[in-house]
């Protein structure tokens, strides 16, 4: 079925531009696409219920932002982040969300602090039962968790840019076992040093909980390079 531009006319133009673009941002974030997918307007538009114009603004914000790539004759594509580009990014990640987390240890609130440990219950008790997608599920909440706990706009904005879920849509081994050894504890480590309000071992916490992604990655581009 054709989509008609006049559809959403009874929303104003930011508003149909701001949900097709955090809608399609989320997307992208989950790893819902592979690395290199092709995206169409027309299917995008029918999927959000926009326009092709609003869409179109969408894909150019968005290639902006370095979430697509466009191209004369390969249209709008998902990014292929090199080897070099992906440790770029997870090392900006583990100096942002090490920031995030020593903040977390001085300015979370009691509900924030009771919220933080239901959800490593939840982990655990994924973990316990085999539920990988609901580690996974839990683990991205527990770091939504911290960053809203830190209530520190500016680093969470930096934080927000970062297009690191992506980075791991690409490269991370799907052969390994999930969640890896370690994980849980090292998540457990962190909630204490937000618990007991200690940055300095929040801060450090985290570096070495974040910096396993890019030591993984780095060991896996030397095993690559030996092949």
């Amino acid at each position: 079925m054709q989509y008609d531009d006049t559809a959403d006319a009874e929303q104003s133009p930011s508003t149909r531009h701001s949900q097709a673009y955090e809608g399609l941002r989320s997307l992208l974030q989950s790893g819902s696409f592979a690395p290199g997918t092709r995206l169409t307007e027309a299917d995008l538009t029918q999927r959000f219920g926009v326009s092709r114009s609003t869409m179109r603004s969408v894909l150019v914000q968005l290639a902006l932002e370095g979430y697509v790539t466009s191209e004369v004759n390969r249209g709008v594509r998902t990014r292929d982040f090199t080897v070099e580009e992906a440790l770029d990014i997870l090392e900006a990640r583990e100096t942002l969300e090490s920031a995030l987390a020593g903040k977390a240890a001085e300015r979370a609130t009691e509900e924030e602090i009771e919220a933080l440990r239901r959800t490593l219950q939840i982990m655990a008790d994924c973990q316990a039962s085999g539920d990988q997608a609901g580690y996974s599920q839990g683990n991205r909440t527990f770091h939504q968790q911290i960053k809203r706990a830190a209530h520190q706009q500016t680093l969470a904005r930096a934080y927000d840019t970062l297009l690191y879920p992506l980075v791991m849509r690409q490269y991370r081994d799907l052969t390994a076992p999930h969640p890896r050894t370690g994980s849980l504890e090292e998540h457990q480590a962190i909630f204490l040093a937000v618990l007991t309000r200690n940055p300095d071992a929040a801060v450090a916490a985290m570096r070495h909980h974040v910096g396993a992604a890019r030591r993984a990655l780095l060991l896996r581009s030397a095993q690559d390079t030996l092949d």
